[in-house]
């Protein structure tokens, strides 16, 4: 059983990843019709041993249109002319969306303006305004 790890307390189980091969578009001329360099890695979330909790929950929306509703993620690798550097590229983006989503997210904390930039905001509208008054026809009454 071969672990990847991802983070110092995230590994994932080779097992866990599947990998399709198949014909791939773009570089590579009359060999791109016979061979199937391209990648299709296939991780299901969902079932996943190795993801805590709220990394799964993260990954999920990370993942946005590449997990499909049964929550398994696809993703499509072709960018090189080898198999083999594919494979290597599709796990590398796997591990990558991981680490990001073991990342916490920072609490946003509620601020006050300073009073400074409230009087400079309302100084702002009264200029405006002010402005936006004298290019009013004269006798133009409010109504």
């Amino acid at each position: 059983m071969k672990m990847i790890e991802v983070t110092t307390n995230i590994a994932i189980d080779e097992k866990e990843i599947e990998e399709d091969f198949i014909r791939s578009s773009g570089p590579g001329g009359q060999n791109v019709n016979k061979v199937a360099t391209a990648v299709q890695l296939r991780f299901d979330i969902n079932k996943s041993a190795g993801l805590p909790e709220d990394v799964r929950r993260r990954l999920l929306r990370l993942g946005g249109k590449r997990v499909t509703s049964a929550g398994v993620l696809i993703i499509h690798a072709a960018r090189f002319r080898t198999q083999e550097r594919n494979r290597k590229d599709a796990l590398e983006r796997l591990i990558a969306l991981i680490r990001k989503a073991a990342e916490k997210p920072r609490l946003r904390r509620a601020t006050m303006p300073t009073r400074a930039s409230a009087k400079k905001r309302l100084e702002s509208k009264r200029r405006s305004s002010r402005t936006k008054r004298m290019r009013r026809p004269p006798g133009h009454s409010e109504e």
